[in-house]
């Protein structure tokens, strides 16, 4: 498979979709404002819970949860499927809580892709055309951007049924954008596709909004895809966004127990805060003994606090002087996954802390039930409130 490359227009005012070209998007705009939003179905349990966020102009934005989080929710409010209870969605500046989806122009990618099983992939794209109105010279010049776009100019006769899963989702891709919405979005648009393929259409969708930056807000619960793909990543829970931040801020310095444990793979040593300076903390962890963590986000001393540790940032024997946090441990189990090793360690009163380190013909060997000593800085700890 080859990653969609896209050849600039000659006439940039007619490109699809024409944003910021991939550039970092200038958070200083509010292109899409949820004011003080909430949502309830049935009057009682809020599903999302006094929502404030910003969306700007050309960000590629993802919503990131669990089922039941709140941003399915919240991108139906966005598309106009939704009403919200409480609060105003802003788009341009203008309210848009009363406007019908048709009138949104919004360009909507599902997880089932929603083709029209019965019309070729040229006629799925001139659908949103012509109910838009637009002249059939339009829709034809609009039809051969769109699928050049996606790669499939020379599948436009055949029909959804006659197409690979892949081709399925560009061709619901190239409709979302045949229109030149002011927003795409999508909704856990690569569910349906094998591992391979899916992660192969993160850097295509990825690409192509470097291109065309079009405005692209994306729920999905898989949080590789998020990292993968996104400019900013909201994590949602229980109806709240837990945090807003940058893929690389999210992973490297979580702000919860929640968003270090669904982002990638945290250990969570759960203690006490024995002593603090603000800045570093000392925790007592049962049946271990006092660890030194960042004191990001915790309680005051004698309070319970958890401890948050990437498997990767855990050093297997380690020089004792470069370490403070330093632990007699036994190998309870390897996992072999190629590229890299995982291994559950017994440590303290709990079997259940991970390592990760990478499959080197001169790396070191783990057996089950070997015993070893692990160690890890003080700023790869950071202790949270849970």
């Amino acid at each position: 498979m080859t990653i969609i490359s896209i050849a600039r227009p000659e006439h940039p005012s007619n490109i699809i979709g024409h944003g910021n070209g991939g550039a970092a998007p200038n958070m200083a705009d509010s292109y899409v404002k949820f004011s003080s939003v909430k949502k309830t179905y049935d009057g009682e349990t809020l599903v999302v819970k006094d929502l404030n966020l910003d969306i700007a102009k050309g960000e590629f934005l993802t919503m990131l949860g669990p089922s039941g989080s709140g941003k399915t929710t919240t991108l139906m409010m966005l598309a106009g499927f939704e009403v919200p209870t409480q609060g105003r969605i802003l788009l341009e500046g203008q309210s848009i809580d009363n406007m019908p989806p048709h009138k949104r122009n919004i360009g909507m990618v599902f997880q089932n892709y929603a083709l029209f099983p019965h019309m070729t992939v040229a006629e799925n794209l001139a659908f949103p055309l012509k109910v838009r109105k637009f002249s059939r010279s339009d829709i034809d010049a609009r039809i051969k951007r769109a699928l050049d776009m996606v790669q499939l100019g020379s599948l436009e006769a055949r029909r959804p049924s006659q197409l690979s899963g892949g081709q399925q989702q560009r061709v619901a891709l190239a409709r979302a954008l045949v229109f030149d919405p002011k927003i795409v979005l999508m909704d856990e648009p690569l569910g349906a596709l094998d591992k391979q393929l899916r992660e192969h259409m993160q850097l295509e969708i990825k690409h192509l909004h470097e291109k065309i930056g079009v405005t692209v807000v994306y729920v999905t619960h898989d949080q590789s895809e998020a990292l993968t793909m996104s400019d900013r990543i909201a994590v949602f829970n229980d109806g709240v966004v837990q945090q807003l931040a940058r893929p690389t801020e999210l992973y490297e310095r979580p702000e919860n127990a929640f968003v270090a444990s669904f982002i990638g793979e945290s250990n969570q040593l759960h203690g006490k805060v024995m002593a603090s300076d603000g800045c570093v903390c000392d925790v007592e962890i049962a049946g271990l003994g006092m660890v030194k963590a960042l004191a990001v986000n915790t309680q005051a001393v004698g309070q319970a606090t958890v401890l948050s540790l990437r498997p990767e940032r855990v050093k297997l024997n380690p020089v004792t002087s470069s370490f403070p946090n330093v632990f007699n441990v036994q190998v309870a189990e390897v996992i072999y996954l190629g590229d890299h090793v995982k291994a559950r360690l017994a440590i303290g009163a709990r079997d259940d802390f991970f390592i990760k380190f990478a499959n080197s013909a001169d790396g070191m060997r783990l057996e089950t039930g070997m015993m070893l000593t692990v160690g890890w800085r003080t700023e790869d700890c950071r202790a949270l409130i849970a």
